[in-house]
């Protein structure tokens, strides 16, 4: 049973909602290693395709723990190396949806760009406020955010800790669509059901190809790439998965 995060299950997919009903979570110490916990019994079951991270009352995330941050000092901040907890979360393979319903400020917005699709309800914001006050970010948006929206966007908004809206995140790349308030979770599920039914090693292979992308030069990412490709002719989702395609039927993934 987790304090501040709670999860529900249907068929292969998970659903992780940040903070408990009536209260909103802030991303703590405690937080995090929550939400690793959970993560690791969810990629231990072996039985999930993919996972939704949402929040909670219009708030995706309230961002870091500012509380628990004011009374440390540099030398606590390194040898705590506080945030480093939140890699492991970026680093675990099942898919992540992004399911941003509201507020997604500093670390929050910093969380959602850890997953894998961003999907915003219209009525969410983005920003990264902590030169607000007088930090910068440290959950990972100078280098996420500059590789979603490109550089000069990303230096504007860590520099300028300017608000934007979700029309705005997805003009400039930062979400992949905006829904409506009231769709959001359903528009969600759909697509993580729909990730959920695909073979998960190829759906593992491929997530790992195209977060490459970000670290290798184009020839080394595409030799990484069809190495992958080959890889997963030893599986039966394959031998499935074409011989489906070819006598017209729907596929019948074992996830293996």
């Amino acid at each position: 049973m987790s304090e501040h995060l709670e999860l529900s299950i249907s068929g292969r997919v998970a659903m992780i909602t940040i903070g408990r009903p009536g209260t909103v979570a802030v991303l703590s110490q405690k937080v995090s290693g929550e939400m690793n916990a959970m993560m690791a019994e969810l990629e231990e079951l072996g039985s999930i395709g993919c996972v939704v991270i949402t929040g909670r009352d219009r708030v995706f995330a309230a961002g870091a723990d500012i509380r628990e941050m004011q009374t440390l000092d540099a030398q606590s901040m390194a040898r705590r190396d506080y945030f480093a907890q939140w890699d492991r979360f970026a680093a675990f393979r099942l898919p992540k949806i992004a399911a941003i319903n509201g507020l997604a400020l500093g670390g929050g917005c910093e969380l959602a760009m850890m997953c894998d699709i961003l999907l915003a309800a219209d009525g969410a914001h983005f920003g990264q406020p902590e030169i607000k006050l007088g930090v910068m970010p440290g959950m990972g948006a100078t280098q996420r955010l500059v590789r979603l929206i490109g550089r000069a966007r990303a230096m504007e908004l860590i520099l300028t800790g300017r608000r934007i809206d979700a029309a705005e995140a997805l003009r400039i790349g930062l979400v992949s669509a905006v829904l409506p308030d009231t769709g959001l979770m359903e528009s969600a599920l759909v697509m993580a059901r729909q990730i959920a039914s695909y073979s998960s090693p190829a759906i593992l292979a491929a997530r790992e190809a195209v977060n490459r992308a970000d670290e290798m030069p184009l020839h080394e990412g595409i030799l990484f790439e069809r190495r992958q490709f080959h890889a997963l002719f030893a599986n039966a989702d394959r031998t499935e998965g074409m011989a489906a395609f070819l006598e017209k039927r729907p596929a019948h993934f074992q996830h293996r």
